[in-house]
């Protein structure tokens, strides 16, 4: 199986910037074929924000996160981050790091279902 820890998230006020690393680790890791982050808000749906093929380094992102949020990937190190700048209260939320060792069309990759392996979420708080 695939075991998926993010780092530590944190608090910053409004227009600040965050780094969030996840790290893949098991056997399986090298077959993860695509890793994304999602994030949840009380009272709201999981949405996803960012993700990125472990080939080529083709990337999609949420309305709300362009130009915003950048994802990258390590494939050494099997970790993913995602680099938050301009934050907004809007950002507040569980931040989970997803992955799947199976292969997830494009016009899917912001589909909270087509992924099969999760981390276990990191708070980040953007104060106004």
């Amino acid at each position: 199986q695939v075991l998926l820890v993010e780092s530590v998230g944190g608090s910053v006020q409004a227009g600040g910037s965050l780094r969030l690393s996840c790290a893949a680790s098991g056997y399986r890791a090298s077959s993860i074929h695509i890793m994304a982050w999602f994030r949840q808000a009380p009272g709201r749906e999981r949405e996803g924000i960012a993700t990125i093929y472990s080939d080529l380094g083709t990337t999609r992102y949420a309305d709300s996160a362009k130009g915003r949020f950048s994802i990258s990937r390590d494939n050494a190190k099997n970790t993913v981050y995602l680099e938050m700048s301009n934050l907004k209260p809007e950002d507040t939320a569980m931040y989970y790091c997803a992955a799947s060792s199976t292969f997830v069309d494009y016009s899917q990759a912001l589909n909270v279902a087509r992924y099969n392996y999760w981390g276990q979420g990191t708070q980040v708080t953007v104060s106004s």
